[in-house]
């Protein structure tokens, strides 16, 4: 079993939380699986994504003073491409699955 494709992810500041939806390559396209795995367990597995919660990339975009390099740093960090390689999330998953395979979520139809 292996993540096949990062749907979609976010990084819940408030209730440390990384919120996850996949797909396994056992799923179909019809298939989709979600779950919410606690920041703490992520820094265990040794990621982290704290750099790139939004207001820790706010924080770094007030530090720049200098109006051009703003509207460059801040694009790429929002930008859904730069963000936070997805293949970083993806490895995480596969090895927190492989470790904990009973908190595999079941598919869901959409």
């Amino acid at each position: 079993m292996e993540i096949k494709e990062l749907v979609s992810y976010y990084i819940n500041e408030t209730s440390e939380i990384l919120e996850v939806t996949f797909r396994l390559t056992i799923d179909g396209d019809d298939e989709i699986r979600t779950d919410q795995i606690q920041l703490d367990e992520v820094t265990s597995f040794g990621y982290n994504f704290d750099d790139f919660t939004e207001s820790n990339l706010i924080e770094m975009y007030n530090e720049d003073d200098d109006d051009e390099n703003n509207d460059e740093f801040f694009g790429s960090f929002f930008d859904d491409d730069d963000e936070l390689d997805q293949e970083e999330i993806i490895s995480f998953l596969n090895e927190y699955y492989l470790i904990y395979s009973d908190r595999l979520p079941n598919p869901d139809f959409f």
